[in-house]
């Protein structure tokens, strides 16, 4: 039978994704979740104008996107006080970062990450064909003079750095940051993936600088705007940089509906100070319940918290097949050392009463498979 060639570069990838998602997993299961708290979505949902505008937009969703994205960059453009040139709109931070590799590394060459950082990152660069290298964590915290050594020794192309970091929820403050920034060797350039700026600590997060080509900042409405769904992210950086994302971008890929959803929250900033305080609270919550377990949870400046199970990686699944077992959903890293830690979400005040309720049942269920 004949058949189409395809791509080697395809043709060696796994079959696989970076996440199952809890519906595959509830189909798998016969039933649903009773809490969904892994995804690090927020439940605490998006503005009310969003919402409004959203249910106004879907009467024409017959109509296409603006491929130009011109409204939405330009309210992003006036937030952060740079040029609507300084942004591109994206199908989330994920779509980014996959049009951030194919324009900065070609076929073979180095990009450099954390190991354990976020799997779909590693995913668009092999689909790229590009050489990831990893470096170890410290200390839970992304090891930034690693990785810049690394990606100086390997003259990467591309270098990946999540602040505040997922999976461990860690941070660095902004002078680490700027420090990292400043030392770039004129080869590479900074990917730094800001998904959780709107939940970090005063003082985290570097000023953005628009006049070095070398950082992208990536921004999302998925978490504390609470817009997961609609997936629309964006970008800031130097204008000639951004440029370059015309020429591979899919125009019409951005959802309408997400565009004019983006764009009200965007304008309600207060309903976003009213999310990041819930969040705050939730955290607290989830931190508490962990304690009173014997659990350590790690300190967060994300919408979720990682909590060290205090063995290894074994028992922590364990510990996350339990929870799925009373209708819980979690995630945990997969990474070595990363690995004895299970990441629970911030949620409504129910699901972390059934987390607090399912989570001592779990333990002793995982403790008996030791």
């Amino acid at each position: 039978m004949k058949k189409p060639v395809i791509s080697s570069i395809v043709e060696a990838l796994p079959h696989t994704v970076p996440f199952v998602g809890p519906e595959q997993l509830e189909r798998v299961r016969g039933r649903p979740f009773r809490a969904r708290l892994g995804a690090n979505e927020s439940a605490f949902g998006p503005a009310p104008g969003a919402i409004a505008a959203m249910t106004a937009a879907a009467r024409e969703s017959w109509k296409y996107c603006d491929p130009e994205n011109y409204d939405l960059r330009d309210a992003i453009s006036r937030f952060h006080g740079v040029e609507i040139g300084n942004v591109v709109i994206g199908e989330g931070i994920d779509g980014l970062l996959g049009l951030a590799v194919k324009i900065a590394a070609d076929p073979g060459t180095p990009v450099v990450t954390s190991d354990g950082a976020y799997p779909t990152f590693n995913a668009h660069v092999a689909v790229q064909g590009a050489r990831l290298v990893k470096v170890r964590f410290r200390n839970d915290h992304e090891d930034l003079d690693s990785l810049l050594a690394t990606a100086i020794r390997e003259k990467a192309r591309v270098l990946y750095v999540s602040n505040p970091n997922n999976p461990m929820g860690s941070w660095w403050p902004a002078a680490d940051l700027q420090r990292l920034i400043a030392a770039l060797p004129d080869h590479l350039l900074l990917l730094l993936d800001e998904a959780y700026c709107d939940t970090a600590p005063p003082g985290s997060i570097p000023d953005i600088d628009v006049a070095n080509p070398q950082v992208l900042r990536l921004r999302t409405f998925s978490k504390a705007y609470g817009l997961a769904g609609a997936r629309i992210g964006y970008a800031v950086g130097e204008a000639g940089l951004i440029a370059n994302f015309e020429k591979v971008r899919n125009h019409y890929g951005i959802n309408r509906t997400g565009q004019i959803g983006a764009l009200a929250a965007i304008a309600d900033q207060a309903h976003l100070a009213t999310v990041v305080a819930q969040i705050d609270r939730a955290r607290d919550r989830i931190a508490a319940i962990a304690r009173e377990n014997g659990l350590k949870p790690l300190p967060s400046a994300t919408n979720f918290v990682a909590i060290d199970c205090g063995s290894d990686g074994l028992f922590a699944k364990a510990v996350l097949d339990a929870l799925f077992d009373r209708d819980v959903f979690a995630r945990k890293p997969s990474a070595p050392i990363l690995d004895r830690c299970i990441r629970v979400s911030c949620g409504l005040d129910a699901e972390l009463d059934l987390f607090a309720d399912v989570l001592p049942l779990a333990l002793a269920a995982a403790r008996k498979t030791l």
